[in-house]
């Protein structure tokens, strides 16, 4: 069954993960959020959400728990007070530099050359899509000949 090869594969992959976010006191989402964050600086609570794949109700607990930890701080925007924008702090800007390493790292413990990876992702990716675009599309009970 495909969904327990992905189920499974997310799982080793948050547990390769670990041990190199243990070291940077960081959560695995935490550190999808800070990666979002480190490309761009000052996004909104949405627009993160939108390329981690997680909720708003997910990640205001994560923002507040990075904001304490000293990473991040949270302001309301100045155009749409009904958004909060995600600012970086210092700490969270030098963050970046000690989990640089990281990427390298997984790579390695996947056993796969980049192409191969990168590849994989775009398969993936597009699976997901396909799935999402046909989830609300409801199917006979009995297949038409």
């Amino acid at each position: 069954m495909i969904c327990f090869a992905l189920y499974s594969a997310t799982l080793a992959m948050q547990q390769a993960y670990k041990p190199l976010l243990d070291d940077l006191d960081l959560t695995y989402p935490q550190y999808l959020a800070l990666s979002a964050l480190w490309v761009q600086d000052g996004q909104t609570v949405g627009e993160i959400g939108r390329q981690v794949q997680l909720e708003s109700n997910t990640l205001t607990p994560l923002f507040k728990r990075l904001e304490a930890q000293g990473l991040i701080s949270r302001r309301r925007d100045s155009q749409d007070e009904r958004q909060v924008r995600i600012d970086l702090t210092e700490t969270g800007r030098a963050l970046r530099e000690k989990a640089a390493h990281i990427p390298a790292c997984i790579l390695e413990k996947t056993g796969m050359e980049l192409p191969a990876l990168l590849a994989l992702r775009e398969q993936i990716t597009a699976l997901r899509d396909h799935l999402r675009a046909n989830a609300s599309v409801p199917k006979p009970l009995h297949p038409q000949p």
